[in-house]
């Protein structure tokens, strides 16, 4: 049960558009009774906003995101730390912590936390870090600077890139964690003795958010030109996503197949793309939206007939955790196909709910892509399944139910 008691949540940056789990859990979070204060690291760099961030009550203070911008307030923070027993107390493991990685980026970290041990936005009397690698080590500091106790969600790409001598330490400092994935679990309760401090947490979806779709999907099989199936992705044009084997895959469909692939989402490797297409002659079927609020991917999802996402993993361990995408366009009897990467088969049974397919084959994804262009009949029982798996498994609510508990338990013996 909620007490009177401030969290505050750390955030690499915010608002973000690509994290919307992030925003539906902080207002789930308000809704259920907590009150938060949010800490960024960053600001935002997105033009856009979902209209989940306008909802959000809780104040967002930014820390500095470079120390050199910003001077006169780290020396100000580290002033006012130094009379601090918690200062002194986390000079041995950030020193401990420097040595095995001699960057700036851990400079950057203890000098963000003293900054937030200095400032205290809001008086809270709890730390949670969103993401277990940056904003869970700033997080630690402030917590052993300031003696507050602090948690952590992991997720993906933050499990996967981080060493495990600094996972198994921070799973060790902090009350608890959870994470949304199986398999980044069982990893994260492999490097802990600790097993009963880390716990599965699906985000779930805000089914409110993401009704029953009373529509029909069509019934396109790609014989008609002037009606060619549409295929939609969301996501990020980053590599963990796959667009390359994606575009690829569409490539190699059969001439004769008429479609129309639709992307939205922003990158650093979009421009990469739109080349890619123009050397596999497919760019005249491709339409690159952009970043677009959850309002307009909403209704692309119930226009759309296919969503296609090549989740991959990437040369420096980066992946997706369960991309909140696949259980949006599942929550809308979209037919989905992805790849048996991370948490991607807890939520899709290829055959069953879904098309999943091995991760870096184009052909087999292409095979998966024609079979659903050709057969509405088989996207509409693989999207009613999937729906009812979303609906029935991955309501949000279960998630915040969780952590409200996790949070209570942990104040009972504060």
């Amino acid at each position: 049960m909620p007490t009177d008691r401030k969290i505050a949540v750390v955030l690499k940056g915010y608002p973000r558009l690509s994290e919307t789990f992030i925003a539906q859990e902080l207002l789930g979070l308000e809704k259920a009774g907590h009150d938060l204060v949010l800490i960024a690291l960053r600001r935002p760099t997105d033009g856009k906003r979902h209209p989940v961030h306008d909802e959000i009550r809780a104040d967002v203070h930014y820390l500095p995101e470079y120390l050199h911008e910003e001077p006169l307030r780290v020396l100000k923070a580290l002033v006012r730390s130094l009379p601090k027993a918690g200062f002194w107390q986390a000079l041995g493991p950030f020193s401990k912590d420097l040595a095995r990685d001699p960057t700036r980026n851990r400079f950057r970290r203890f000098g963000q936390a003293l900054v937030l041990a200095s400032e205290w936005p809001g008086d809270p009397g709890w730390l949670h870090a969103h993401f277990i690698h940056t904003p869970a080590s700033v997080t630690a500091y402030a917590s052993m600077i300031a003696g507050t106790p602090w948690t952590c969600s992991a997720h993906a790409k933050d499990i996967w890139t981080s060493p495990d001598w600094e996972l198994s330490e921070k799973l060790a400092r902090a009350r608890w964690t959870v994470t949304c994935t199986r398999t980044g679990y069982e990893h994260l309760q492999s490097l802990t003795s600790q097993k009963a401090r880390v716990h599965l947490s699906y985000h779930g979806l805000d089914l409110q958010r993401f009704p029953h779709f009373e529509g029909a999907h069509s019934i396109r099989d790609g014989s008609d030109r002037a009606e060619p199936v549409r295929i939609v992705s969301v996501g990020r044009a980053v590599g963990k996503k796959g667009y390359d084997v994606l575009l690829r895959a569409l490539a190699l469909l059969p001439p004769e197949l008429h479609w129309r692939f639709e992307h939205i989402g922003a990158g650093e490797l979009t421009g990469k793309l739109k080349i890619l297409g123009d050397e596999l002659g497919i760019s005249d079927r491709i339409a690159w939206k952009g970043a677009l609020d959850q309002t307009d991917v909403l209704a692309h999802y119930r226009t759309s007939d296919i969503f296609a996402l090549a989740c991959r993993v990437t040369a420096d361990g980066d992946r997706d955790g369960l991309p909140n995408v696949l259980v949006e366009a599942s929550s809308q009897r979209l037919a989905c196909v992805s790849t048996a990467i991370s948490g991607v088969p807890e939520l899709l049974i290829d055959g069953e709910n879904g098309r999943v397919v091995p991760s870096e084959d184009p052909q087999a994804l292409s095979l998966a892509l024609e079979e659903l262009i050709r057969n509405p009949a088989r996207r509409a029982q693989l999207g009613a399944a999937a729906e009812q798996r979303v609906r029935t498994q991955f309501d949000h609510h279960s998630s915040i139910d969780q952590l409200t508990k996790l949070f209570a338990n942990e104040w009972k013996l504060a």
